[in-house]
């Protein structure tokens, strides 16, 4: 491999270089913060792109450079300033491509945006302004003009989903299915109303947006004062059903405990939280939103822990082939928690209605 030096002097406009930092290991791409020796011009991320995880690169970054340049043509169209520090700016190459191969890995620079933070902690003040801002990030989407593509294949398709389970329980690769055949069983039993997404698609009524697809606190910059600058980790932005973006947050930040809580009497579904978040979001994304797409968004909060508990017990009867786990039952331990969560998020339905009913 290339030293990062050597890889750094591949994207124009970086001035001389001082320190490289390893930010994060990171679950998905190596990170690095590039520091420029020069106190006045900019530092830069620089980060290695999980290549096995996004086979597509041309694409990946295509989606990228469309969703940034959308973004930063409407903040200039509305007169924004300090733009640079609301919308992500990847350098090119000699070739002009916004990402260079090395012969073994591909690499993307980005601009580094000062005095910028990210939060882990949900609270409902948190929550708020991300709901606010991912609804504005698919508003300013609506009208993108060029055709992006799917980053991963049928990555929030529940039709694929079930798909994936029935083939794990005819194939019982780890002679696991006895244990968990009457779970198996009550996912059946909704797995028709839960695919309703895919059919209603097909119909004609319901349309694919471009979603973030990874809705997270952690995946939004904030300023000093606390103020949202802009969404990051754009990897997974493509299209989908807004549920996608909807339903991804309120999984994680709505569950009382950790998706892989063993004791299920402590897994419960926060309404202070949906209430926040589902406030910011319509707030900024009704200007688009068609009626049946606002009337299912109770479903999307149901879908995602329904669509986890999904996978996480094909990968169990598959033998632990693909999540990582801590100890030979982990799969299943996640599996029951996220069962737990959309048997929670089900029964708060009639008041998720009635919450978001208020807001209209």
């Amino acid at each position: 491999m290339k030293s990062l030096n050597e890889i750094i002097s591949q994207f124009k406009g970086i001035g001389k270089v001082g320190e490289i930092i390893p930010l994060t290991a990171g679950l998905i791409n190596k990170t690095y913060k590039v520091q420029t020796a020069d106190p006045k011009e900019f530092d830069y991320i620089l980060q290695c792109i999980n290549h096995q995880v996004f086979q597509d690169v041309e694409l990946l970054q295509h989606n990228i450079e469309c969703v940034t340049r959308h973004i930063r043509e409407k903040l200039e169209k509305a007169h924004e300033t300090d733009i640079d520090r609301k919308v992500l700016r990847f350098l090119p190459t000699a070739e002009g491509k916004t990402y260079y191969f090395d012969g073994e890995h591909y690499w993307r620079v980005c601009v580094f945006i000062p005095e910028s933070q990210t939060l882990e902690a949900v609270t409902p003040e948190s929550s708020y302004l991300v709901g606010l801002k991912f609804g504005e990030f698919e508003a300013m989407l609506a009208d993108i003009p060029e055709k992006l593509g799917e980053t991963i294949p049928d990555f929030h398709n529940m039709e694929f989903r079930m798909k994936q389970l029935r083939e794990a329980v005819a194939q019982n690769a780890a002679g696991r299915l006895e244990k968990v055949q009457s779970l198996v069983g009550e996912i059946e039993k909704d797995a028709d109303e839960m695919c309703a997404a895919e059919r209603l698609y097909r119909e004609g009524k319901l349309p694919k947006r471009i979603c973030h697809c990874d809705t997270k606190v952690s995946n939004m910059l904030f300023d000093k004062d606390g103020h949202v600058l802009c969404v990051i980790d754009l990897d997974t932005t493509m299209p989908s059903f807004v549920f996608s973006d909807f339903g991804d947050f309120l999984r994680s930040a709505a569950n009382t405990a950790p998706e892989d809580e063993p004791d299920l009497d402590k897994i419960h579904f926060n309404m202070d939280i949906f209430r926040a978040f589902a406030k910011g979001y319509i707030e900024s994304a009704k200007s688009f939103l068609t009626p049946l797409e606002i009337e299912m968004l109770p479903y999307a909060v149901m879908l995602f822990p329904y669509m986890q508990a999904v996978r996480f017990l094909a990968d169990y009867l598959n033998g632990d082939t693909y999540y990582q786990t801590k100890y030979a039952e982990h799969n299943y331990v996640r599996t029951l928690a996220q069962y737990k969560l959309y048997q929670e998020a089900r029964k708060a339905v009639p008041e998720m209605k009635a919450y978001i009913a208020s807001l209209l």
